[in-house]
């Protein structure tokens, strides 16, 4: 953090804060919360924002751990209202090793994006992924009057006129903006 935090202030970035410290990724997810804590309290100390500070809460295979996707939502959850930070996190790690990944993976994102998530690593070449982030941004409000949605699906527009027409959603006010909600 030393020598990341003050490039980060000199030159007004934003930083991914990932919850793990020198013991590793904790299973418990208010281990994983104090990490992102302590990370955004020093970052605090270089005068840089909490809506910098984009928290990767560290999301678990489910196959693994079947209590990851809960954790995740909560931690994302408390990280919102708590510390007013965002969040993004590798979105397909949830889905690691099961079959049929893409139907996990965006049920997962359309979820964490309920429960506060503000970004997400992820490929772009999953329609059904993208198309569950899509209904998301439309139930969340990201996607006002679903013109989004309606310019991406509307029938004969199919995905190829959605993307002409700028099919993604229109977020407004930047990364402070979308902590605040």
């Amino acid at each position: 953090m030393e020598r990341v935090l003050p490039l980060v202030k000199k030159y007004g970035a934003a930083v991914v804060a990932i919850s793990n410290d020198e013991t590793g990724i904790s299973e418990d997810p208010d281990v994983r919360f104090e990490v992102a804590r302590k990370i955004v309290r020093r970052a605090a100390d270089y005068g840089i924002p909490s809506s910098d500070v984009i928290v990767d809460p560290l999301v678990m295979p489910i196959g693994a751990l079947g209590q990851a996707g809960q954790q995740v939502f909560k931690l994302l959850r408390r990280l919102q209202t708590e510390l007013k930070v965002n969040t993004t996190c590798g979105a397909s790690n949830v889905s690691f090793g099961l079959p049929e990944r893409n139907a996990i993976t965006g049920t997962f994102l359309a979820m964490a994006i309920s429960n506060g998530m503000t970004s997400a690593i992820m490929s772009p070449l999953h329609d059904e992924v993208k198309k569950a982030v899509k209904a998301a941004d439309v139930l969340a409000g990201h996607d006002q009057d679903c013109g989004a949605w309606i310019a991406t699906y509307r029938e004969g527009g199919g995905q190829a006129a959605g993307d002409a027409a700028g099919g993604a959603p229109k977020r407004r006010g930047g990364r402070s903006a979308r902590v605040a909600g």
